[in-house]
Parts: structure tokens; sequence; C-alpha cells
């Protein structure tokens, strides 16, 4: 029977071909959706429950929000998004015109600015600043030293992080800190004040916290940086100088010194006499110490004119191993300074002064250098270095 035309626009349409298909996954996503929704509100009236907030009191919308956007919790994204935006391109106009840049550089409030700014004194403000204040999960994550905020956000989406025990897959999920958050089944904590300093160290000074003999140590050099006990990343030995780091963040301190994590070290050496040609390959090809096999990773002239000047790079962290090298060929080591130690270099740091790294800086030592790490579990091993 002819269908009436007039009528036909009340009719719902049949699909076919690409368009069947466009709305079969449209269907499935719409699902997958309200299925997602579901879960949000079960976990947020948990959260309520747990800490007593009635619906009247809290900031949530009505289960009809379906948990999204304007959510207390989750932050309204949408706006943040686009005021993010908005912020990050009057930024980079300024910054690209000159004549903004000047106007900034200028300005009463800039100048005030510059004048208050405190030094370079990297801590992680988290702890007792942190705790009891509303963050995105992944911030939490990252703050607690596992690994970086972008890092953080996949091993959400991935479901390795719970808190309180359910499982949550929202980056921008709030928590106060004071939650029961794991990662892989492993709690994690806020990790507080935590302090890195690089020094470049002078002779006569013992790497050590504190010495029985009354001889100078490395954190009498340190002592007015911090109110927070810190101290050195690996040894130097007492006429060895050059870079050092002291911090108080024992996870990273044991990364850069346990042998697994090969952390590189660059070392200027300097012979009594030149080096030959023999004991330069000697040195490529490794020699055989009282304590096992050695080969450095690279060396050269320092000073192409003096043969006497080496420069040295090694990953291994034996005791005076850079020392003991050069003297089973034959020399004797008159000075020996480290000039490199996890990326970390002495420019712009004079002999027997210190500064604070800075924020980049601690975040290559914390999370890039996993590329140096090796796939198996710890090994037992000597963690002294020169």
């Amino acid at each position: 029977m002819a269908t009436n035309k007039g009528f036909e626009k009340f009719m719902k349409p049949e699909f076919k071909g690409a368009k069947k298909k466009e709305a079969i996954r449209q269907e499935k996503r719409k699902i997958k959706a309200e299925a997602r929704a579901a879960g949000d509100e079960a976990r947020r009236k948990k959260w309520e429950k747990q800490r007593g907030i009635t619906s009247q009191d809290s900031n949530f919308q009505t289960p009809d929000s379906r948990f999204k956007k304007t959510d207390a919790r989750f932050g309204n994204r949408d706006n943040d998004a686009k005021s993010e935006r908005k912020n990050s391109f009057s930024s980079n106009r300024n910054n690209s015109n000159p004549r903004f840049k000047n106007q900034q550089q200028h300005s009463p409030d800039n100048r005030k600015q510059q004048e208050n700014k405190q030094p370079t004194n990297y801590k992680i403000v988290t702890g007792a600043q942190a705790e009891g204040e509303l963050m995105p999960l992944n911030k939490f994550v990252a703050y607690c030293g596992i690994c970086g905020r972008r890092e953080a956000a996949e091993l959400i989406k991935l479901g390795f992080v719970t808190v309180n025990g359910d499982i949550i897959y929202e980056p921008g999920f709030k928590v106060r800190g004071n939650e029961d958050v794991k990662v892989k089944s492993k709690k994690i904590f806020l990790q507080r004040n935590l302090v890195y300093i690089l020094l470049n160290k002078p002779k006569d000074y013992i790497t050590t916290a504190k010495d029985p003999e009354g001889r100078k140590t490395v954190l009498d050099l340190v002592k007015q940086a911090t109110k927070e006990r810190v101290y050195p990343v690996g040894r130097l030995d007492r006429n060895t100088t050059g870079v050092l780091l002291l911090t108080n963040d024992g996870e990273l301190a044991q990364r850069l010194t346990h042998p697994s994590f090969q952390i590189k070290k660059i070392y200027e050496v300097k012979l009594d006499k030149p080096l030959t040609k023999k004991d330069f390959d000697s040195l490529i090809n490794g020699v055989t110490l009282e304590d096992g096999f050695i080969k450095v990773d690279a060396v050269a002239f320092a000073d192409p004119k003096d043969k006497s000047l080496i420069g040295v790079e090694i990953h291994s962290g034996r005791n005076r191993i850079v020392r003991r090298i050069f003297e089973h060929l034959g020399y004797d080591v008159k000075n020996l300074d480290r000039v490199m130690f996890a990326n970390l270099t002495k420019k712009n740091v004079d002999r027997g002064t210190w500064r604070f790294l800075n924020e980049r800086e601690v975040r290559l030592l914390k999370f890039m250098n996993q590329s140096f790490s090796k796939k198996h579990k710890y090994e037992a091993g000597n963690t002294l270095g020169d």
C-alpha cells in the first residue's frame, strides 16, 4: 500500500550501507557513555557516603547531569580548556611582540615581582602544603614521585590507579591527598619538602655526613642552604673535585647510585706523564682489576697538545675506579675532577660553591633517567664512586 508522503517526515527512516554502519556506531557510543556515567555516579555517591556529605551540602549536580562538566570533583573541563587556550594565546602574543615584551619588563608590577623573586630553590610543593587541597589525580601521582603528569595520566586511563579501592579512569578526578591511592596495587604517599643541591666540591673535603676524625665534610659547605637534612649521592674521594649532588630524596639517590641504572659520569684526569697509544687502547678494550674486568665507555685527550690530560666517560660506581684503572696501567693521578654526573655539570658554579637544581633538572633526573635502567631487578653492588 502506498504511503502518504505527508507522513514520511514522522516515520523513522531506514538507513542502508555506510549510514547504517554509522548509526550502529553511534548507538554503541551512546551505550558506553551511559555505562560510564552510571559508574561515575555510583563512585560519587560512595565518596559522599564515606565523607558524610549530603546532596544539599555538596556542589555536585543531580544524577541527570551524568557527572559531567560541572561536577565539583572533575571541574568544568570545557571551560577550563577554553580558558587555558585563551591564556596561552595571550601569553604567546605578548612574548612574540617586542612592544608587549618591553611593556611587561618595565611595568611597575613586573619590576616589583623581579625584586621580590626568590632564589632558585626547587622543592616539590606537596606534603603539608598540598594535602587537603583538591588536585587532579594525575598531579597527585606525579607529586608522589612515581612519574610525570603525562605518564600518570596514561596509568590512570589504563586502570592502574585506584582511589579508596575504586579504579579511576579519569586523570582529572579530584583528590585531597588523604585518600588511599594505589598505583599497581602499591600505596603511594606525598613527598615532603624535597631539596636538590649541586655542589662543586673542592679538595680536602670528605664526602660524608659526619667524620669521626673531625675533618671538613661537604655538608659544611651547604649547611646554610636548607634546614632539611640532606646527604651526598655517591662519594668523591677527599682529593677528587667536581660535581656532587646532595638531596633528601632517598628514592632518587638510590636510582642514581645503584649499578643497575648505569648513570653516566665524566672525569677530567691529569696524569703524571703522557698517556701512550697502547694504554689508550687498553682503556677502550678494558683491563682486569682485583675486583674484576672493567672498561671505560669513552676516552679522549682533553687537550691535543697535552697527552697527560685525559677525558674519561664511565658508568661504573666501583670504589675509586678511575684512579685504580690508571694505577693499574702504571700512572699516577695528579688531579681528578668530575665534570658531569647524570647530565649535571658544574657550569657557572665556582669551586666550593653550590646552587639549587631547577625544576627542569629535577624532572629530568627523576623521570628521564629511566632510560639508563635495565629491565631486570636490582642486583647487589658497590655504589661508591671516585
